[in-house]
């Protein structure tokens, strides 16, 4: 009897399994491709980490960069009542903070030609607020001319923007020095002033006043009995 006629006449056949043949993508017929790897949350939560701080330090650099606004820079000084020229004024970029006003470059055309309400000081922002459309004086002021002694005006000098008072002073027919004040003071800002003295040697000082104060500054600088007292100066 055969081997293969033991165990109650049944023949047994063993067939080993053959090898798997690689496919063409260097994967093994039979065997399960891998699965994924699950990312770690915590690396994740770096990247979003990461994408943010990107995205806000470009967001502060644009503001930085968009805050640098080219605007309108004084030149040269130019006083009070003064028409503003091309010549008075520069641009620069600046960084404009909470509070800080200032005219846009683009403009410089709308602004020459106009009038400067106050002194303008070289290196300042131009402000609005310091320019005008007309020239002084306003409906509520007067120009009065003066002409002074040499003794009765300040060693420094007037510069217009300066803002004064002029005093009644009856018994120093003009000298403005050592002497009794008398009568009520009239507040004024120069205006202009000489550039030097006239034939009879007197320098001449434009103040605005109030309308109110005109007329009564006009006759005691007529009758020479007035003195000067600085109380702002302009830088």
């Amino acid at each position: 009897m055969s081997a293969g006629q033991q165990g109650g006449g049944f023949n047994t056949v063993y067939h080993p399994e053959p090898d798997p043949v690689p496919s063409g993508n260097g994967v093994r017929m039979g065997q399960l491709r891998p699965l994924p790897r699950r990312r770690r949350p915590a690396m994740i939560a770096l990247a979003v980490a990461l994408i943010g701080v990107g995205i806000l330090g470009g967001s502060v650099l644009f503001q930085q960069v968009n805050h640098q606004i080219p605007v309108l820079l004084v030149r040269t000084a130019v006083p009070a009542g003064s028409v503003v020229s091309a010549a008075d004024l520069t641009t620069a970029s600046v960084v404009l903070g909470p509070g800080i006003t200032a005219i846009p470059a683009r403009q410089e055309r709308e602004v020459v030609g106009l009038v400067a309400a106050t002194a303008l000081r070289p290196g300042t922002l131009l402000a609005a607020s310091e320019l005008t459309t007309t020239l002084p004086p306003t409906s509520s002021q007067q120009l009065v001319p003066i002409a002074l002694k040499p003794s009765q005006l300040p060693a420094s000098g007037l510069t217009p923007g300066d803002q004064l008072l002029v005093v009644s002073a009856p018994s120093a027919q003009g000298s403005g020095a050592g002497t009794q004040i008398a009568g009520p003071s009239i507040p004024g800002v120069v205006e202009a002033v000489s550039a030097q003295p006239d034939s009879d040697g007197l320098e001449v000082v434009d103040l605005l006043v109030s309308a109110a104060n005109g007329t009564n500054l006009a006759r005691e600088a007529a009758a020479g009995g007035i003195a000067l007292v600085i109380t702002s100066r302009t830088p």
